[in-house]
């Protein structure tokens, strides 16, 4: 049987990272040809490696900071010179930021727009065309703080940034209408990555958030991927300009 994302190729973004990496391997299991990057090079190096492994079809850069707009020119690149046409991307990559008010710094606060908000809109402009041919899907990843808070944490800059890529999603929808394109975006709850692996050792902030989740623990970076596989696949084919929240009941209460 052929996979759900069968010779589709797709750009997926921080696949050096837990939820990158478990989308990098989900989706070349499902037939997908994986365009990879990473800031980290020796991360995204592993799980080029790891899919690789897996009999997975893939290319990565290595580096890859795309904070800046010429490092997102080179990626697409590297995608149609590998594969010739992008069918999915999948913004993925992010560096969250916490701070409260009065303490945060103009460097900080722009640094968090650029490392969560930036990026999404830098690549999506450059991959834009080759999306318009063939229709393509977009998945951004947000965030359950787009719509709540957390007192235990300042959020205020990745709160912003994260509400924003929910709304550009929106906006990227309605752009991408004529041209078959949809737009969606996810919203995970607290996950089990290596961004906040180091937070959930904090007891104070893991029974304060954890007893927020009607499931009672955090997700796995798996849990995210196959949510991002469903937006990415022909499945949603009538979904778009969407957030598909991810996050165990959190906001459910």
């Amino acid at each position: 049987m052929a996979g759900r994302l069968q010779d589709k190729v797709c750009i997926i973004t921080g696949t050096g990272g837990s939820m990158g990496c478990a989308a990098a391997l989900l989706f070349a299991r499902e037939g997908a040809r994986i365009v990879g990057c990473d800031l980290n090079e020796a991360a995204g190096a592993a799980t080029l490696e790891a899919v690789l492994a897996a009999g997975g079809e893939m290319v990565s850069r290595h580096p890859c900071n795309l904070a800046h707009s010429d490092e997102c020119r080179a990626l697409v690149d590297l995608a149609i010179e590998r594969f010739g046409r992008i069918d999915v991307l999948y913004n993925n990559a992010a560096m969250a930021y916490f701070n409260w008010i009065e303490d945060i710094s103009d460097e900080e606060w722009t640094r968090s727009l650029n490392e969560e908000v930036s990026l999404v809109f830098f690549l999506t402009r450059t991959a834009w065309p080759y999306l318009k041919k063939n229709g393509g899907t977009i998945v951004n990843t947000a965030s359950a703080n787009a719509y709540t808070t957390v007192r235990t944490l300042g959020s205020l800059a990745h709160c912003t940034s994260k509400a924003g890529v929910i709304a550009m999603t929106r906006q990227m929808a309605m752009e991408g209408r004529e041209f078959g394109i949809r737009a969606n975006s996810i919203s995970p709850g607290v996950t089990e990555t290596n961004q906040t692996r180091e937070q959930l050792k904090n007891k104070e902030w893991a029974d304060h958030v954890l007893g927020l989740i009607m499931l009672g623990r955090a997700a796995k970076p798996e849990e995210i991927a196959q949510a991002a596989l469903f937006l990415a696949s022909d499945e949603s084919s009538y979904i778009t300009g969407t957030d598909l929240i991810v996050d165990g009941g959190m906001l459910s209460w």
